[in-house]
């Protein structure tokens, strides 16, 4: 990853060759496929078609595959089982085949507890010739437990901070954020920030004050990659949520050049 990644997570708001093309535009620089919503079947047309855009454009648009996970459907959406005793479904590995097939440049597996399940990737990965690199999720207690060997067997981490917050209390979630980012820092490793970054962008054509300062202070904490969920793949302005979104990050890139 380069420095300071714009992730746009695709979905219904942005299915269409005009919006993604406009996505390019903006600022994004790697695609995200949900696939706790997405199958292989319904995700192939968006690759197709960011590739194809990202071509006309004479530009490198990376895409990241986000594995489910063993997740259960509740009335507030996806969240871990709790049962569950394996990080990696039947459905994972058999998206995975599919990412590989389909050369994604990123798997991303979701609730990692230790560097198993990345290891686990890793030998497909390596088996198939794959050049895939790994994004392990930061979102349950146990990977703060474990977090040096998950940043140590991954390629990039991600500070997912929905269901992070769900596993820890809230109000921890900042320093938590401010911990992963300086640990990946000291190991050499690229971090996401995600989730909620610029929430209210789902309704409105304008972030919130308080989501600017988050999107900002993210970078000028040292992550090199920040990420964009409903507000690309359910929102009413998903063009103008990834062109804020670069403008914040341009700004912070800015003032990290001077100090």
């Amino acid at each position: 990853m380069q420095r300071h990644e714009i992730i746009a997570t695709i979905g219904p708001a942005s299915e269409d060759k005009e919006t993604l093309s406009a996505f390019i535009d903006a600022g994004m620089t790697i695609a995200r496929l949900n696939f706790s919503w997405q199958t292989p079947v319904t995700a192939a047309p968006y690759v197709e078609m960011i590739r194809s855009c990202a071509a006309e454009k004479g530009k490198k648009i990376s895409l990241m595959q986000d594995l489910s996970g063993p997740r259960v459907q509740t009335t507030t959406g996806h969240h871990l089982d709790v049962n569950a005793e394996e990080v990696l479904t039947e459905k994972d590995m058999s998206d995975l085949s599919y990412g590989i097939d389909a050369g994604i440049e990123y798997i991303a597996i979701s609730f990692v507890g230790s560097r198993e399940p990345i290891d686990r990737v890793r030998a497909v990965i390596n088996d198939s010739g794959s050049t895939a690199r790994i994004v392990a999720k930061i979102e349950r207690r146990e990977a703060l437990e474990h977090l040096d060997e998950i940043i140590d067997a991954a390629d990039v981490v991600m500070v997912a901070r929905g269901d992070l917050g769900d596993a820890v209390p809230i109000e921890e979630v900042p320093f938590i954020q401010h911990k992963i980012i300086k640990h990946c820092h000291a190991a050499g490793k690229p971090v996401i920030v995600a989730t909620q970054m610029l929430l209210s962008m789902t309704e409105h054509d304008i972030p919130t004050r308080a989501e600017v300062s988050d999107v900002a202070y993210a970078i000028v904490d040292g992550a090199t990659g920040v990420m964009l969920s409903e507000e690309t793949a359910q929102g009413k302005h998903p063009v103008e949520a990834v062109k804020i979104m670069r403008r914040i990050v341009d700004c912070a890139e800015k003032h990290l050049q001077i100090a």
